[in-house]
C-alpha cells in the first residue's frame, strides 16, 4: 500500500506524462468559449457511440476544423456530416449531432454557459438539462462533466467510472473523494487534469508503464 506522499508523486509521474486531462492533448482545449464547450459536448457524444476512442476523437477533430460553433454545425448538410465522420461511426450519429446542433443553436443561442446559467449552477439540473439534449444521456454528461469540471466548479469533485477504474489499479483510491485528496491544489483544475489523464490511462492500458514511470 502506497502512503499519500508516494500516491502523489505517482500522480505528478502521471500528468507529466500524459498530460492535461483527456480531451486538451486531443485538441480539445476546455476554455470558457461557447465553441469550445459545444465541441467538448459533440466530443462526449463520439464517444459515448464509437467502441473505438480513436475514431472518435478523430471524427471529432474533422467537424472541429468544418464546424467549430453549434450555428455552423446546424447549418451543415447532412450528407456532409456523413462524409466528414467518416468510416466507424455509428450509423445514425450525423443526423443526431445535426439535431443537437440545431437545438442548442435555437434553445442556447449556441452558448451552453446559457444552460449553466437556466440552471443556477446546480449540478442535478445541469444534468437534467443535458440529457435533454438529443443524443446525450447520463453517460455522455459523465464524460461532459469530467472535462468540463475544470470550469464548471459546482461539479467538481467528478470522476467517471474510467477514470475511477485507473484509480483503483493504480492503488489511488476508489472514489472522486479519495482523488481530490491528491490534486495538491484547491481548485478544480489540477483535479480535471488528473481524472482525464486516468481516463486516458485506462482507455490504453497502460498503468504499469505509468507505475513503472513515476518510480514504483
Amino acid at each position: 500500500m502506497m502512503d499519500v506522499d508516494e500516491k502523489r508523486r505517482l500522480v505528478r509521474g502521471l500528468l507529466r506524462e500524459v498530460g492535461r486531462g483527456f480531451a486538451e492533448p486531443h485538441g480539445f482545449p476546455v476554455t470558457n468559449s461557447p465553441g469550445r464547450l459545444f465541441q467538448l459536448l459533440y466530443l462526449s457524444i463520439l464517444l459515448r457511440r464509437s467502441n473505438d476512442y480513436h475514431v472518435a476523437v478523430e471524427a471529432a477533430q474533422r467537424l472541429r476544423d468544418r464546424w467549430d460553433t453549434a450555428q455552423k454545425l446546424a447549418a451543415s448538410p447532412y450528407e456532409k456530416r456523413v462524409q466528414l465522420l467518416g468510416k466507424g461511426v455509428r450509423r445514425g450519429t450525423a443526423e443526431v449531432l445535426g439535431e443537437l446542433a440545431q437545438t442548442v443553436a435555437g434553445r442556447y443561442r449556441g452558448d451552453l454557459r446559457r444552460l449553466r446559467t437556466e440552471a443556477r449552477r446546480d449540478p442535478v439540473r445541469e444534468r437534467a438539462l443535458l440529457e435533454e439534449l438529443p443524443g446525450v444521456d447520463g453517460k455522455v454528461v459523465d464524460l461532459f462533466f469530467r472535462e468540463a469540471q475544470i470550469l464548471w466548479k459546482e461539479v467538481s469533485p467528478f470522476a467517471d467510472p474510467q477514470a475511477l477504474s485507473a484509480a483503483r489499479k493504480l492503488g489511488l483510491g476508489r472514489t472522486p473523494e479519495d482523488l481530490a485528496e491528491l490534486a495538491e491544489y484547491e481548485e478544480s483544475e489540477q483535479f480535471g487534469w488528473l481524472v482525464g489523464a486516468l481516463a486516458q490511462i485506462d482507455l490504453d492500458h497502460r498503468h504499469e508503464e505509468i507505475r513503472a514511470l513515476a518510480g514504483r
